[in-house]
């Protein structure tokens, strides 16, 4: 999608937001996201890398990992902060229903019974020194109310409350997209740290052989203590690379373990024993930007914003005006009890109300202001939204394709080094070369492993980034 295309769609929205209009004052722009493909992304030109093909939500099932499907699952499940969004978005839609109601009557229903007795100076005609005489009163009615909008108030709190809504379902789905991505990575660094480790007790495994070997030779009086110090100077750097890559992996599996809502004592155990990361065996479907843009969370989140904000300027413009109520009663009142259901004692009012708080222009204008401010500013979140959406897809798109290329080097470069070493040793054995030779080609043998089985975890880890910013995951497994 190029800039000028990106700009023109939300030049349409800001247009929208201004030239659509309420009772009073603006309203709220219907979704301006773009409905049509407008071109591919500019990280997406290899089809050995990725397809053109809709971008999937449950794309980790691309990776064929009945472990992994397990862990995404249980977090799907168990994961505390999709609990929380859950229950905000509860709270929201409450909201929202409460707002409704603002389209119906309001009616109240009372019954009471009272006992009351006058001050004696109050009562004419009553003999000095007399009490006032004690009066039971028996009331029973109904009430109603009913706002009528000609202003748009309680249509404009209605459209408010439904953005909200929208709002905190984005909300909810972009916890849902961070999930998913957050269990995978965690997953998949277990699984790179375990990799790493094989690869460094592998090189360990042979380090020590050649220092042995350099110790007989020395004993023997065919080798040099240079030979052993060097020998033991590289299975000591080795050795020294464990402890690290064991705390990154016990790092990732306790992050894992709270991803899926356990202890780190209840780590999984089958993604502890992974001892490669997860590998893709076809391009990855990444769509185009209009469907990007349609998917992402937390484009969709900032349009209801803008939504809502939009809805609160025609709040705080109707306020300015009257509000206009039709209201009546109906009910009995009598002295007695059973008097309550005579023809007689039967009492009703209905009609109008018009309630006007006359505002301060001065107040009135600053509070329409700030509510046309808050829309401005919503409105720029919504544009920045859209870029960042797009910036990172092309970012996760080019840290994909470069680490696919470093990782083909890399190959390459382990093989190469592999045949090295080989062939070092039978030059040695042969007598053609010094025994630092040997170390030289083993060192960088083992450099090269090491770097190859780095570059495979970054692989993972920009798949699962890509994934995530084309907005994988944001529905959960019904």
């Amino acid at each position: 999608m190029t800039r000028t295309k990106t700009l023109s769609f939300l030049t349409a929205a800001a247009a929208g937001a201004l030239l659509a209009a309420c009772a009073v004052g603006p309203k709220a722009p219907e979704a301006a996201l773009p409905t049509s493909g407008t071109g591919g992304f500019i990280g997406a030109a290899n089809p050995a890398v990725t397809a053109t093909t809709p971008a999937r939500d449950d794309w980790w099932r691309l990776y064929d990992d009945p472990t992994l499907d397990g862990l995404i699952r249980q977090a799907f499940a168990e994961n505390n902060e999709l609990e929380a969004a859950f229950a905000n978005l509860r709270a929201v839609r409450a909201s929202l229903s409460e707002a409704r109601v603002g389209r119906f009557p309001t009616t109240t229903t009372s019954a009471q019974a009272q006992r009351s007795r006058a001050s004696a100076a109050t009562v004419t005609g009553l003999p000095a020194g007399e009490d006032a005489p004690e009066i039971d009163t028996y009331d029973v009615g109904l009430s109603a109310s009913y706002e009528v909008d000609l202003f748009g108030r309680v249509e404009s709190t209605i459209r408010a409350a439904r953005a909200d809504a929208r709002a905190a379902e984005a909300a909810l789905a972009t916890v849902q997209v961070s999930v998913a991505a957050e269990t995978a990575r965690a997953y998949a660094d277990v699984c790179s740290a375990n990799a790493q480790i094989a690869v460094a007790e592998r090189t360990l495994e042979l380090q020590r052989n050649t220092a042995n070997l350099t110790q007989t030779l020395l004993d023997g009086g065919a080798g040099t203590g240079l030979d052993v110090a060097s020998a033991r100077a590289a299975l000591a750097q080795t050795a020294a690379t464990l402890p690290t890559l064991r705390a990154s992996r016990n790092e990732a599996l306790f992050r894992l373990a709270t991803l899926t809502g356990r202890t780190p004592a209840e780590a999984d155990q089958a993604a502890a024993a992974c001892v490669r990361p997860p590998q893709l065996s076809r391009p990855i479907p990444v769509g185009d930007g209009a469907a990007l843009l349609a998917r992402r969370p937390d484009v969709r989140q900032a349009e209801a914003n803008l939504a809502a904000a939009a809805a609160r300027v025609n709040v705080a413009t109707a306020n300015l005006y009257p509000q206009i109520s039709l209201g009546g009663s109906f009910g009995s009142t009598a002295l007695e009890s059973s008097e309550l259901g005579d023809d007689q004692n039967y009492r009703f009012s209905f009609g109008p109300l018009i309630s006007w708080s006359f505002p301060n222009v001065f107040a009135a204008r600053a509070q329409i202001q700030a509510a046309g401010a808050r829309s401005d500013a919503a409105l720029a979140t919504f544009d920045q939204t859209v870029l960042t959406a797009l910036q990172e897809t092309e970012t996760a798109l080019s840290n994909y394709a470069n680490e696919l290329d470093r990782r083909a080097a890399l190959t390459e470069a382990r093989d190469q080094a592999a045949r090295a070493a080989i062939l070092s040793r039978q030059r040695f054995n042969a007598g053609a070369d010094s025994f630092l030779v040997v170390l030289d080609a083993e060192r960088t043998q083992a450099a090269a492993d090491a770097a190859l089985a780095q570059s495979d975890a970054l692989v993972t880890t920009y798949q699962i980034a890509l994934f995530r910013a084309l907005a994988g995951g944001w529905q959960a497994e019904s």
